[in-house]
Parts: structure tokens; sequence; C-alpha cells
């Protein structure tokens, strides 16, 4: 009796602690599952394609760098109440502030398109026009947010989170060769033909996809539009955990499909892969397309936000989801402009979308560094962060992230002019 007495406790003690992470889950699963957004997906699978599972261990090393970013997002903007780029304007002033900004509009402008371009594609696998994919997003984006309440769109936002992990179940449909995807996450090692400019490209968009300065930005404020506190501060830590890691799962999810299924074969795009996928086994085709579209859409409600919530907060406007559209006017018509404004490029004929969706991520890797050193600086910023400023551990593993992305970024830059240099 007295043994149940102590499970009935703990059983009670785990639901309570279950429904407070589930009080204050959100920014970090949301972030981190945005982070697979189309663009990202696309990346994924010509990885897997092209490479076969040689390179799962990249993502996972990729899955605790996200975590060590985000995370100073969630004390940030606990102990300051301000989103990222309203702290920038704060602490280094007018210059350093529009310059972030103009970063900002610039990458998420690009990656917007890029979502449009994953939406429309999954689509147009089933039959749908890019027009109508592109019009009822533009109403199901719009309906998410005039309703006047964060928490409500948190909990929408969530359900599109948990289809991104559709790429799991279909990834076990295919009995891959289990000892291949072991020896390829485990094991660091490079494809045959060595370290060329194409593995390169890839390695580099890859880490475009699994950090972006969106991704700053849309955490912190949210952090903020959600209403945390210093005291909510570790369960926002632990969301944002869960969040890295199940996206290291969906992007080897990704790969483990297309390098079980088309190895070996030149694509350019995950509905190129999906298409691939329906003449060998229907249901992974039709999987990976629904997920595509998730991916796409996902991305582009959080990305617009991550916009909207940084202009709000450098013009002085009010910029809540909790607020109605008459009461924060232009942070709701710049949501809707950029919106938009990228699902009308998708709609151009001829225009270069695929070159456009991998070319984003590598743009966003090399503008991270500006967007990184900033937020280490914050975080290091006594009179602002207090106790919860960065630790020695927490600065060289940051420092050595941006040092990292430096270094790469630069590599990269000599290759595209010497592209020799690298195999060619």
């Amino acid at each position: 009796m007295n043994f149940l007495a102590k499970l009935f406790y703990k059983y009670k003690k785990f639901l309570k602690v279950a429904r407070l992470y589930l009080l204050i889950a959100g920014p970090g699963i949301i972030v981190m599952m945005a982070d697979n957004d189309a663009g990202g997906i696309t990346t994924y699978t010509v990885t897997g394609a092209q490479y076969k599972f040689y390179l799962i261990w990249f993502l996972i090393l990729l899955g605790p760098v996200a975590y060590f970013v985000q995370e100073m997002t969630v004390r940030l903007g606990s102990v300051t109440k301000r989103g990222h780029a309203e702290a920038i304007f704060h602490s280094f002033g007018a210059f350093w502030g529009w310059l972030s900004l103009l970063d900002l509009v610039l990458v998420d402008w690009l990656t917007m398109i890029t979502e449009f371009v994953g939406m429309t594609a999954a689509l147009s696998i089933f039959g749908v026009p890019r027009l109508v994919t592109v019009i009822l997003s533009w109403i199901v984006m719009g309906a998410m947010v005039i309703q006047g309440r964060y928490w409500t769109w948190e909990k929408i936002a969530l359900v599109f989170c948990a289809l991104n992990l559709i790429y799991i179940p279909a990834a076990f449909m295919i009995n891959p060769p289990v000892h291949e995807v072991l020896r390829g996450s485990f094991i660091p090692q490079l494809p045959p033909g060595g370290f060329t400019n194409a593995l390169f490209f890839l390695l580099m968009a890859n880490i475009g996809t699994t950090i972006a300065p969106w991704m700053v930005f849309f955490q912190q404020s949210a952090v903020v539009d959600k209403g945390m506190q210093e005291k909510d501060m570790l369960w926002g830590q632990i969301d944002t955990a869960v969040g890295s890691f199940l996206t290291v799962v969906v992007a080897a999810g990704c790969v483990i499909l297309t390098g079980t299924l088309i190895p070996g074969q030149n694509i350019t795009d995950a509905a190129t892969a999906a298409i691939r996928f329906m003449g060998i086994n229907k249901y992974v085709g039709a999987f990976l397309a629904i997920g595509l579209f998730d991916a796409g859409f996902l991305g582009a409600i959080c990305i617009s936000l991550a916009s909207s919530w940084a202009f709000g907060e450098v013009f002085g406007w009010a910029h809540s989801l909790n607020k109605k559209v008459k009461e924060a006017p232009w942070f709701y018509a710049y949501y809707f402009f950029d919106l938009m404004l990228a699902g009308t490029v998708v709609l151009i004929p001829r225009a270069p979308l695929v070159l456009i969706t991998l070319f984003v991520q590598v743009v966003a890797v090399t503008l991270l560094p500006a967007a990184l050193v900033f937020l280490i600086l914050l975080l290091n910023d006594s009179e602002t962060m207090g106790e919860y400023k960065n630790t020695r551990f927490q600065n060289f593993a940051n420092i050595s992230i941006v040092v990292m992305i430096i270094v790469v970024s630069t590599v990269y830059s000599i290759s595209a002019l010497f592209p020799n240099i690298l195999g060619g």
C-alpha cells in the first residue's frame, strides 16, 4: 500500500511538471521546427540523394549548435522584456540597429520566397495550381494572427510542428539499411570524392538552414510576447533543447529517405524527390509532399512574424499578437505585406526559384555572424543580464560557433572565386 501511495505521488508530480512544461512550451519548439522549413527540407533531401548517409553526423553536430545560439534568446528576452531588434537599438545605437534590421529584412524576404516555393511545389504534385496554393496560404496565415491572442496562434503553430514530424514514420516505412545509417550518424567521414565545391556548398546550406538570423529575432520576440519571466527560464531552455533534438531527427529522416530510395540521383529540390518517391512508394511520396507544404507554411508564419516584430520594436509601433488589428495596424500591415510580396514572386513565370531556395541558405550563414556577435555581447552585459549573463563555458561555446561560421563563410567565398582550390 505504501508502494502504491509513493507511485501515485510520483505520478501526480509528473503530471504537474508536464502541465507546467506544456504551459511554457512553445517558442523553442516552434522556432526549431520552423527551422526545418521548405529550404531546409530541400537541402536535406538533396544532401541524402547526393551523399547518402555520409553527412548525418554533421547534422547531429548542428543540433547542439542551434541550441546554444537559441538558448541565449530565452535568457535575453526573459530578462530584458525586449525583442532582439529593440535590444540592439537600446545597447548599440541607431546605426547598428538599422544595419541589423536591414540585414534581417533582406534574408527574411529571400527566405519567405523559398517557403512559398516549397508550398506551391508540394501541392502541385496533387494538382493544385500555384495561384490557389498562394491565396489559400495567405487566408490561413491571416486568420491565425488577426484573432488577437498570442496563445491561440502558438497552439495552432504547434499543430503544424507536429505535422513536421511526418518524415519520421516515412523513414521507417522504407526499411533503410540500419547499419549504414548508424555508421553515417556516429562516424565522421567524407563521401567518396572527398572535399569538393559541391560538398562544401551543401555543408554551408545545412549550416544556414540550421541556424539563421530570423531564428534569433523570432524566438526572443516570441518569449517577450508570450510574457515569459525569469522564473520560466529553465522551462524555456528545456523547450529549446527538445526543439533542437526534434529538428535533427527530422533532418536525418529526410536524408534517410532520399539516401535509401534515390541514392546518387541528381535532384535539385524536395518536390522532385517526392515525385520520384511516388513511383516507388506512393504513400512515402505523399508524406514527403505533405511535409514539404507544412515546412513551408510553418517557416512562412514564423519568418514573417520575426520581421513584423522587429519593425514594430524599431519604429515604436504596437507589436504584439495579443493586440487586435485596430490596436496594432502597422504591425499587421507589414506582416501581410511581407506575405503577399513573397507569394507574388513565386507566381512570376520562369523565376529562378530552385536556385533561390538553395542560395538563400548560404546567404543566411554568411550574414549570421553579425547577429550572433550582438547576441553574445548583450549576454555578457552584467548591468543588463545580472546573474543570467553568459558563463565562461557558454561564451566559449558561442564564440567558437561564431568563429567557425566566419571561417567557413570565408573559405566558401574564396572557393567561389577560385573553384579549382577544392577540386572544381
